[in-house]
């Protein structure tokens, strides 16, 4: 397993070296975004009863801001490697998927964990939020981070280019992100609507996370971590598959 640990080191080494841009930025929006949002809603609208909107917001930022720093981890090396030619570096050693793939996923695992600690302990001074099933917190954490760390290594091993990781990201990570009840309940939402978030994966993972917070939730927890691993499974199949052909990556 040392080629696993060289390789999860050297990508938990370059995210940390830029840190202000890979920590403290998204750390720096998400409190934005609480003072923002709360300000203006927190005596308009109550999702929950005994829950202000402020505190209902916090759980669904810090894993927003996990979901999306686990995918920019794993895509933006994958892609910055394979447009500078380094990706060999990688190639050359005799590791396995695998490996390659535990190395990759772990340390955006580790990024989102970094961030939303960060996420929650920024917004300390401005709500008080309860932490009634830690269990279930952590777990959304992992398994939300494990999937968008896929979804990235798929993206960067597709893409040829940093635009079209962009794309990506601004046209289905983002938007699944914010219709996935970060801001909201889905049970203010028309029926239509409603049903449509349920088709949402991002949606259970959020949920199941705040019901970790508070107790309440608009789906079984237990529902939304088999909806949230199953979609894990899938996109880590689908990763390795793409791996053990060296789809993309091999030239």
């Amino acid at each position: 397993m040392s080629g696993f640990q060289t390789l999860f080191r050297k990508e938990v080494l370059r995210f940390r070296k830029v840190a202000t841009q890979t920590v403290m930025a998204p750390v720096l929006t998400s409190m934005l975004y609480l003072l923002v949002f709360s300000h203006l809603m927190e005596s308009r609208l109550r999702v929950y009863d005994a829950v202000p909107y402020s505190a209902f917001l916090v759980p669904g930022l810090v894993m927003m801001s996990m979901l999306q720093n686990a995918f920019a981890n794993t895509s933006s090396s994958i892609i910055q490697s394979k447009m500078t030619g380094n990706i060999i570096f990688v190639l050359l050693p005799p590791l396995s998927h695998w490996e390659f793939f535990s190395g990759y996923v772990l340390a955006a695992v580790v990024r989102g964990m970094v961030v939303g600690s960060g996420v929650l302990l920024v917004t300390v001074p401005f709500t008080e939020v309860s932490l009634q099933h830690p269990v279930w917190v952590l777990a959304f954490a992992l398994v939300g981070c494990g999937l968008l760390g896929t979804l990235g290594l798929i993206a960067g091993m597709m893409a040829d280019k940093i635009d079209q990781v962009a794309a990506f990201q601004n046209f289905l990570i983002m938007p699944l992100t914010f219709l996935s009840g970060v801001f909201y309940s889905i049970h203010s939402l028309p029926p239509l609507w409603q049903d449509i978030s349920h088709l949402n994966p991002f949606f259970y993972m959020i949920d199941g996370f705040r019901y970790g917070f508070f107790g309440i939730s608009d789906v079984n927890p237990a529902v939304s971590f088999v909806v949230a691993f199953a979609a894990l499974a899938v996109s880590a199949s689908f990763a390795l598959s793409m791996l053990r052909s060296g789809y993309k990556l091999r030239f």
